[in-house]
């Protein structure tokens, strides 16, 4: 299988993203409904591994994690020095979740992200896909539709929100330009007529990258069959216990409107099937707002990019100094530069108050030692 190398840059340097051509949108054809039904999972499933390492690596240097949720609204930032105008990130959520940085991106870097959607493609015309394991197969769609979304966000750079981006003509959600096994497919179609379809636990919500900052985290590594299930935990006790998930207003729990999307799979009862889903990862805080309210409501949502620089090329920047003071070869926007001292001081709190995380290990495979978990 052909290998992609990123070409990940080792400073952050303030050069322009360089956009390329979208890949144009196959009609949105209904006869195609009926062929979503080929990528049913197998009953006997092979032992063929998918390796996932170069993403793996471009994760790592490409996402960075603004930390747990402390449930406080962020202020709204001061506008930039010498400008009445407000850049950069002013959402309430902004220091939830993690963020891309796609203003560092340069236009080798975006090719290749076409180039590895592309490659990931290509993999289903050489592995049997629907004979992998189950989570073999789920790693391959949420790196897929995640790849995806980069991809064309890259591309589309600097852009507020990415619900405005259209490929085609087609908003990019609904717009089917990934190809596999023949059969056009959009981001929505990978989620629902795949995943969702066909993976019962409704975890699997949490691995699909939405862009948005109201959406559930991108993990900092790539998913595949060992970790698939330990990355869904993480990313649903994330957003589960987070502002951009659930929030109390009054008798009211206010929550994400992903849950509705989601709902004709995996909450056909709302209020009863999500109340026992979101009390599986609530913590002791998520566990009182549960407790304290009786209705339910699907209304908290926030479409600004997940990004660092809040999709907006800033024509102001500031020298990022060492802790010794001494000033370094690059520069960054002052909205940015802002926003990364609001998530130090976060972190500052976080430890002084003793409200540090969970520290995850990375199991060592033995010989006889049984496989993690299957999503079913």
């Amino acid at each position: 299988m052909p290998r992609i190398q990123f070409l990940i840059s080792a400073t952050l340097g303030a050069a322009s993203a360089l956009a390329l051509g979208a890949a144009p949108a196959l009609a949105q054809d209904n006869s195609a409904e009926s062929q979503f039904a080929t990528f049913a999972p197998t009953n006997n499933p092979n032992n063929d591994g998918i390796d996932y390492s170069i993403w793996d690596e471009a994760m790592k240097n490409l996402v960075v994690s603004m930390g747990p949720s402390l449930r406080e609204t962020a202020g709204r930032p001061d506008p930039s020095f010498g400008t009445r105008r407000q850049y950069g990130h002013v959402s309430r959520y902004r220091l939830e979740g993690t963020r891309l940085m796609f203003s560092f991106l340069d236009s080798d870097v975006i090719a290749s992200f076409t180039e590895y959607r592309q490659d990931l493609e290509r993999t289903a015309d050489i592995v049997d896909i629907q004979a992998l394991s189950r989570n073999e197969q789920l790693a391959y769609w949420i790196n897929l539709h995640n790849v995806a979304l980069i991809e064309q966000i890259a591309n589309a750079w600097p852009v507020r929100q990415p619900r405005e981006i259209m490929v085609g003509g087609v908003p990019l959600d609904d717009a089917r330009f990934i190809t596999v096994e023949g059969i056009a497919l959009s981001p929505r179609d990978i989620r629902e007529k795949i995943v969702f379809a066909h993976w019962n636990d409704p975890k699997v919500i949490y691995g699909f990258w939405r862009g948005e900052i109201g959406g559930p985290s991108i993990q900092r590594e790539a998913f595949n069959a060992d970790n698939v299930a330990r990355l869904l935990d993480r990313g649903a006790r994330d957003f589960v216990n987070s502002l951009r998930g659930t929030q109390k207003n009054g008798d009211t729990l206010e929550v994400s409107e992903l849950f509705a999307e989601a709902a004709p799979y995996f909450f056909g009862n709302f209020d009863a099937d999500l109340r026992a889903h979101l009390a599986q990862y609530a913590d002791e805080d998520t566990a009182a707002l549960l407790s304290a309210t009786t209705d339910i409501r699907a209304s908290v949502n926030e479409h600004d990019i997940a990004d660092l620089a809040g999709g907006v090329r800033e024509p102001t920047y500031q020298n990022i100094q060492n802790a010794d003071g001494n000033q370094q070869s690059f520069r960054i926007p002052q909205s940015m530069a802002a926003l990364l001292a609001q998530r130090e001081q976060k972190f500052q709190r976080i430890i002084r108050e003793g409200r540090t995380g969970t520290v995850t290990f990375s199991n060592i495979r033995l010989p006889g030692d049984l496989d993690e978990t299957e999503v079913e």
